[in-house]
C-alpha cells in the first residue's frame, strides 16, 4: 500500500504543473479573445470603434427625428433604411446655407464638410441602433440632397464628404456604396445637405 501511494503521489506531482499551465493558458487565451458585452448582454467586437479612435474622429450624439418619422426602419433581410440625416456637428451646430460660390453661396469645401457631418451622424445612428458597428455588413446605397443655387453643378463633389468618411470608417468593401446626389433649391431648416442610406447588417 505504501508503495502504491508513493507511486500515485509522484504521478500527481508530474501532472500538476502541466494541468496548471494548461488551465492558465486557457484563461489567458479566453481573456485575450473574449469580445466585450453590450448593455443587452450580447457579445460584440470593437474593430470599427477602434478605427474611429485611431482616426481621431468624434461621433456626434445619435440624432432624434425632427418630425413624425422613425430615424431607422428595419426591413426583412437584415436591411436598415436610414432616414435623412442632417449636418449636425459634435457640438450640436447645424450647418446651414445653399452651395453656390459663384453667386454668393457656400463653397464646395463647406458643402463637403457638411456632408461629412451627415455621414458621421449616420454612423452614430448605426452604433445606437446596432450596439456594435462591426455588425454593418455593407453600406448599400447613399442618397444625398444638396441645398444649391441654380448655377451650382457640383453636388457630386459635395457628397464626397459623406462617402469619404464612410470609407474611412468601414473600409472597402463594407463602406464602398452606390450613390446618388441631386441639388434642390431649399431644404428643411435651411441645412446645406441631407443624406439618407440603406445598410445591410449581420444577424444578431
Amino acid at each position: 500500500r505504501v508503495k502504491m501511494r508513493t507511486t500515485m503521489l509522484r504521478s500527481l506531482a508530474r501532472r500538476a504543473p502541466t494541468t496548471a499551465a494548461a488551465t492558465l493558458r486557457g484563461h489567458i487565451g479566453a481573456s485575450a479573445q473574449a469580445p466585450l458585452a453590450t448593455p443587452r448582454g450580447q457579445l460584440r467586437s470593437v474593430h470599427i470603434e477602434k478605427r474611429i479612435e485611431e482616426l481621431g474622429i468624434t461621433l456626434p450624439a445619435a440624432p432624434a427625428p425632427k418630425a413624425n418619422y422613425n430615424i431607422v426602419c428595419h426591413a426583412p433581410g437584415d436591411v436598415l433604411y436610414v432616414s435623412g440625416h442632417l449636418p449636425i456637428t459634435a457640438d450640436g451646430d447645424l450647418r446651414t446655407g445653399a452651395v453656390g460660390p459663384e453667386t454668393g453661396g457656400r463653397t464646395v469645401e463647406e458643402g463637403y464638410e457638411a456632408a461629412r457631418h451627415c455621414g458621421l451622424n449616420i454612423i452614430s445612428t448605426l452604433k445606437s441602433e446596432l450596439g456594435d458597428l462591426d455588425r454593418v455588413e455593407q453600406v448599400v446605397k447613399v442618397f444625398g440632397i444638396v441645398n444649391s443655387h441654380t448655377e451650382f453643378k457640383h453636388q457630386h463633389l459635395v457628397m464626397d464628404g459623406c462617402s469619404d468618411v464612410l470609407m474611412e470608417v468601414f473600409g472597402k468593401p463594407v463602406g464602398y456604396h452606390a450613390r446618388s446626389a441631386i441639388g434642390t433649391s431649399t431644404l428643411p431648416l435651411d441645412m446645406i445637405v441631407e443624406v439618407e442610406a440603406i445598410v445591410k447588417v449581420k444577424p444578431e
